[in-house]
């Protein structure tokens, strides 16, 4: 029975300290939410040093909810005021397994039933996944991927998590549930995820490795740690797997950390024919080329060697990256470009792409999160654009203002711009700046930073909003026609 067996786990599992419950309830199952719990969970909570005390942990986690025990990496201040609850600490790197130990017994896996590849980066994970799950089923793998835009079987999503990577017990319960109905799980392994174990065990055939650029300082503290967190990814890959990659610097820096546990392949974009850039337009961009030839290298591994290599005809625009919209001379673009780099390297691709344009950029940065890069992004963007508009992102906890102030301090003096902090009436403005240029004049309007995000995230509150929907609504304003 599932009880005896989560029983067992509990009383052999060398913990660092536990305290027994004596009226807790027998176990029936794992949870890693807590409003999820009932009186036979167990519940796995991961603390952080995130600037929460543990008194509003408590208030905010456990207060008020039933479980059967609670397991932490830590100890909790807040532990004397849980007396009916079993109490367990692992020791401090032990974490990942224990979790991992625990879903093996409630979510079991078929030994190899799934072929598992992951794809890590500071930018490009989400396209180069889409990218790879659209070659897999064109070649009759049925796939299951999982990443920022969500879980999705056979191209059709399942359902939205919430994380580029759940927490491990929600991917375990995932891949539990779909094990039967697919060949493949592509998906995207964030450097959080690896650094908390939330891919633990999961025994990756290959993988891939977009780019490295800054970014999640706020978490890392610093760029190695950063790094390091990535390059967890190396060892998670079996035995006669490969790690391949888009850039020299990263294969370069993993080199420089010592031996390698697999062979490390670097490669260059997809050199592609006329015919498939005017087919799929978004393969114009250097780093989708880029993102194509890792999805190729990791798919070709899957498939029949002698299949056409054409793999280009069965892909498809990816959500929020280089979603555009274009009316007579005028293109608009939406991205999900967030970083300084990946601003870079999408205002970089847009002038490469559209030579004889001029380039409008609206964006923003989000609250909470590194605040070193504000000024990076500002410099990025002043630096590629003839005219920009400063708005608001996900605020978060923090004021708006604060964050486009945090932004403007890497303008130049010189620079012009305009500031409207909410999103909505700064894609209005977007549209009114261009449809007052003569029609002659091409121009391209960036709209970045949320991409396939359809919400505003304030004062811990997630508020419906689109650009997509934003970008219609002024189509429609001002009678232009959309061409994709």
């Amino acid at each position: 029975m599932l009880t005896d067996a989560l029983a067992h786990l509990l009383a052999t599992t060398d913990f660092a300290w536990s305290r027994p419950a004596r009226e807790a309830p027998r176990p029936t199952n794992i949870q890693w939410r807590a409003d999820a719990c009932d009186d036979g969970s167990i519940l796995f909570f991961q603390r952080f040093d995130d600037g929460v005390s543990d008194d509003e942990i408590h208030q905010r986690y456990f207060a008020g909810r039933r479980f059967a025990a609670l397991v932490t990496n830590r100890p909790l201040d807040c532990f004397d005021r849980m007396p009916g609850v079993a109490l367990h600490v692992t020791h401090p790197d032990d974490w990942a397994e224990v979790v991992r130990r625990f879903c093996d017994v409630v979510y079991p896996l078929a030994p190899g039933a799934l072929h598992f590849v992951g794809v890590t980066g500071t930018n490009g994970k989400t396209t180069t996944v889409k990218y790879l799950e659209s070659i897999l089923a064109a070649h009759g793998q049925r796939v299951l991927s999982i990443g920022t835009l969500g879980v999705f079987l056979d191209g059709v999503r399942q359902v939205e998590t919430g994380f580029t990577s759940p927490p491990l017990i929600e991917l375990r319960r995932l891949l539990h549930t779909h094990q039967d109905q697919a060949d493949v799980v592509v998906m995207e392994a964030s450097s959080h995820a690896l650094d908390q174990g939330r891919v633990a065990g999961i025994p990756f055939q290959d993988a891939g490795w977009t780019n490295f650029t800054q970014d999640h300082l706020d978490y890392h503290r610093d760029e190695d740690s950063y790094f390091a967190a990535k390059a967890r990814l190396l060892d998670l890959i079996q035995p006669g797997g490969r790690l391949y990659c888009t850039s020299q610097a990263v294969a370069d820096r993993l080199a420089a950390r010592g031996p390698m546990p697999v062979p490390v392949e670097v490669l260059e974009p997809a050199r592609l024919p006329p015919e498939a850039i005017a087919a799929k337009p978004f393969l114009a961009l250097t780093h989708n080329r880029a993102n194509y030839a890792l999805a190729t290298a990791l798919a070709e591994r899957l498939i029949d060697p002698g299949t056409a290599r054409e793999h280009w005809r069965h892909l498809q625009p990816v959500d929020g990256r280089f979603d555009c919209r274009v009316h007579g001379n005028r293109a608009i673009v939406i991205d999900f470009a967030h970083t300084p780099d990946a601003l870079d390297t999408i205002l970089g691709a847009i002038r490469d792409g559209f030579p004889d344009a001029r380039v409008l950029t609206l964006f923003g940065c989000g609250g909470d999160r590194d605040r070193s890069k504000r000024p990076l992004m500002g410099a990025a963007v002043a630096r590629r654009s003839d005219a920009i508009i400063v708005t608001s992102d996900n605020p978060r906890h923090e004021t708006p203002e604060r964050i486009i102030d945090d932004i403007l301090t890497g303008f130049p003096e010189d620079q012009a711009y305009s500031v409207i902090v909410d999103r909505a009436e700064a894609i209005a403005r977007l549209f009114d700046q261009l449809a007052a240029r003569p029609d002659a004049e091409p121009w391209v309007a960036l709209i970045a930073g949320k991409g396939h995000e359809r919400y505003i995230d304030r004062d811990g509150r997630k508020t419906p909003y689109s650009d997509q929907e934003q970008v219609e609504l002024n189509l429609q304003r001002l009678g232009w026609t959309s061409a994709l």
